[in-house]
């Protein structure tokens, strides 16, 4: 829960306003059923008439009314009327004066209505005594009783004085109706602006979870990326922010609406004096224990459906990578049976969830419905008995249901909240990971840019590995040479590579460019001196130029087509209709291997970096192209330090620098012909790729060498 309130701690502002709508809107919701209660009891039952203070009373009639009030009660009426032509009229009263007024007229309304005439005839003392033994009557007979005795009586004494009373009726239902339009359009506006508000917030919490979860996992190096899989973090990305927003929207609108109303309901309730207030308690009960049960049956469920869309993701993004792979291996009934066999475990888990939570409106409607007969029942007893009027068990009805909603509101976000809280938890496990590979505190810059990398006596080991990968490497590539890596399947070649922007970090020894350490430059800094083409080439969904401008989005049109005429892809370029606008889908699917690989070497030429690193990139060209473009290359970015991991001998031969992996380690370091004569396992490379005679030119000039090279490596190739 914590992590959930900590998304949306900044827009605090907005939750207080939230608030404040909520109250306003429980306001409305809450003196609805009184109005509506005053239709029934005032305007329906008593024609209108709100108060046992006549509007109009005879004079006569205030005159033995009078007889039986307190000698301080006679003067306070007195003051209130003014007479005319035999009717006392009521002046106009506010506020407290109208509860004071019906005090002094309710016990002898209620005494002259039982008297009859007889009341006439009594003289003050008399009827004194008559009053002291009426009162110890009323509090038995009850102060609704004795409310409606009283308002019979002036609403007869109305008519007597002229007054209509259909009149009277209709502006009292006018009147209230008025009001409860008025509130109603209230309660219209602030729940609109409540729900658009939580909602707004709930949205740009998730816009900003994403923006987050985004920035943290491209800071991510390569050893976080290991940790995390990609479909977690897809996952995380997209269904668990997404649940995070629907809890956010619901915490605004439903959790904190629901305590307002459930108290506004009770204090309501406790209002409309009836002894029916352990019905509520009984209701709550059952929708608690309903929901408890409910409960604890799905949430073991809930809890492992994250986990169940996880691996579904996951299942669905190998088989659509692998897609070729699967078809070459004829492989579909296998996957279609593993990708069943993830959709049918999370089909399971939440048909079962869905079917525990379909008891659940079912049996709140019964014991909502019940509640309603419970109430009616006990109701029309207290009604019957003359100690609650109909309006008042209307709205004490309306008030039950809406404390039992409040809580059946609480109860359905103890089920939605407990999947948002694992969703919020997993999405605040990326945001905490912390990337081993951060930006010095005080970056720092060489003060010559020539390109000079140097390997000092380099370990690495891979995260919670127990032996290095690469052991004590140590080499310079210097600006204007290429240093060429080779060597076995798994001897480190392209871990050598990933260290040199940082990808990840060296366990011992340093990298020195331009005589600093990388470490201790900013990794923006860094990269932007590189021109990386990885084993993979990956290209980005958008046009041929949009790619080639990748590392360098200013980059003129000269420039583009400069760097794809390098890397020996104008050829194919220049034949699509639409050249370097023609579309690249996402991942290059609709263009060859052998196209995307130099579509990716021309992105790294754009940039003009200082130092090239080639990670086994010329695999997917014919050795026609290969030799090309390092030709190209040669003479293009002369000036710029090469750094090659290769399989072939050919694409490699004329290197100034040649170093030999073997384990992890450099076993031979010089340039081809040296290694043919110092290097065991360079020649036994050499061996498996090149002729007897190949070998034996050694000493030829360096041209016909790369031709027959050329030559064996298309003969063999083709």
């Amino acid at each position: 829960m914590n992590s959930i309130l900590k998304f949306i701690r900044p827009y605090w502002k907005a939750m207080c306003l939230v608030v404040v709508l909520l109250l306003v809107q429980a306001y409305c919701d809450l003196t609805l059923p009184a109005y509506t209660s005053d239709i029934v009891d005032v305007g329906i039952q008593n024609s209108g008439i709100e108060h046992v203070v006549p509007q109009a009373v005879r004079r006569s009639e205030l005159d033995i009314l009078e007889l039986f009030m307190e000698e301080d009660q006679v003067s306070y009426v007195e003051g209130l009327y003014t007479e005319e032509d035999g009717v006392c009229h009521l002046k106009g009263l506010h506020g407290d004066q109208w509860d004071q007024a019906d005090e002094a007229f309710t016990l002898p309304i209620v005494i002259r209505s039982a008297m009859g005439d007889a009341a006439a005839s009594l003289d003050r003392e008399a009827a004194q005594v008559v009053r002291g033994q009426a009162e110890a009557q009323l509090e038995q007979l009850g102060d609704s009783m004795a409310e409606q005795t009283a308002l019979a009586w002036v609403r007869g004494e109305a008519e007597a004085c002229g007054l209509s009373l259909s009149s009277i009726q209709n502006s009292y239902l006018l009147r209230t109706g008025a009001k409860m339009m008025g509130l109603a359009l209230l309660m219209l506006v602030v729940s609109v602006s409540s729900s658009f508000l939580a909602s707004r917030v709930a949205a740009s919490a998730a816009k900003n979870i994403r923006g987050q979860v985004f920035r943290k996992v491209v800071s991510f190096s390569n050893a976080e990326m290991d940790g995390f899989s990609t479909a977690s973090l897809i996952t995380r990305s997209t269904n668990d922010i997404q649940q995070v927003q629907m809890v956010i929207m619901l915490l605004l609108r439903m959790v904190l609406y629901a305590p307002i109303i459930g108290i506004g309901g009770v204090i309501r309730v406790l209002r409309t004096n009836t002894s029916m207030t352990w019905v509520i308690a009984l209701a709550v009960v059952l929708v608690m224990g309903i929901v408890l049960v409910l409960v604890a049956v799905a949430m073991p469920r809930f809890k492992k459906m994250q986990t169940l869309v996880d691996r579904l993701n996951l299942v669905t993004r190998e088989i659509l990578t692998g897609l070729s792979v699967i078809r070459a291996f004829s492989r579909e009934r296998y996957e279609e049976r593993r990708f069943d066999g993830a959709n049918r475990d999370l089909t399971k888990t939440m048909l079962f969830t869905n079917r525990v939570m379909t008891f659940m409106m079912p049996s709140m409607m019964f014991v909502m419905n019940g509640v309603t007969v419970l109430i009616v029942w006990v109701g029309s007893h207290h009604i019957d008995q003359g100690l609650l009027q109909v309006g008042d068990l209307m709205a004490f009805i309306t008030y039950t249901m809406q404390i039992i909603m409040a809580f059946l509101m609480l109860t359905m976000m103890s089920i939605i909240l407990p999947r948002a809280i694992v969703a919020a938890n997993r999405i605040q496990e990326v945001l905490d990971t912390e990337s081993s590979i951060q930006d010095p505190e005080h970056p720092q810059v060489p003060a010559e840019k020539t390109g000079v990398l140097e390997f000092r006596d380099v370990s690495f080991r891979y995260p919670n590995a127990e032996e290095n990968v690469l052991e004590h490497i140590s080499f310079t590539a210097r600006p204007g040479e290429t240093t060429a890596v080779i060597g076995s399947t798994g001897s480190g070649k392209s871990t050598l590579v990933n260290l040199i922007p940082r990808l990840y970090d060296v366990t011992e020894g340093q990298i020195l460019l331009d005589g600093m350490d990388i470490r201790s430059m900013s990794r923006e800094e860094l990269r932007e001196r590189l021109g990386y083409v990885p084993q993979k080439a990956i290209l980005f969904s958008g046009s041929i130029a949009d790619n080639l401008r990748y590392g360098c989005p200013e980059a003129p049109d000269e420039i583009v087509r400069k760097a794809a005429e390098i890397a020996q892809a104008t050829e194919f370029i220049e034949a699509k209709p639409e050249r370097y606008e023609t579309y690249i889908s996402q991942g290059g699917t609709n263009v060859s291997g052998g196209q995307k690989q130099r579509l990716s070497i021309a992105r790294a030429v754009a940039k003009n970096p200082e130092v090239y690193l080639f990670d086994d990139s010329f695999s997917a060209l014919d050795y026609k192209t290969d030799a090309a473009l390092r030709s190209a290359l040669k003479q293009q970015v002369a000036g710029s330090t090469i750094l090659i991991v290769a399989q072939r001998i050919s694409t490699i031969l004329h290197a100034e620098q040649i170093l030999v992996l073997d384990e992890g380690r450099i076993v031979g370091a010089g340039t081809h012909q040296e290694l043919l004569q110092t290097c065991e396992a360079y020649r036994q490379i050499a061996e498996s790729q090149l002729s007897e005679a190949e070998l034996d030119q050694v000493k030829c000039p360096s041209g016909a060498a790369e031709h027959r090279g050329e030559q064996k490596g298309g003969a063999s190739h083709g």
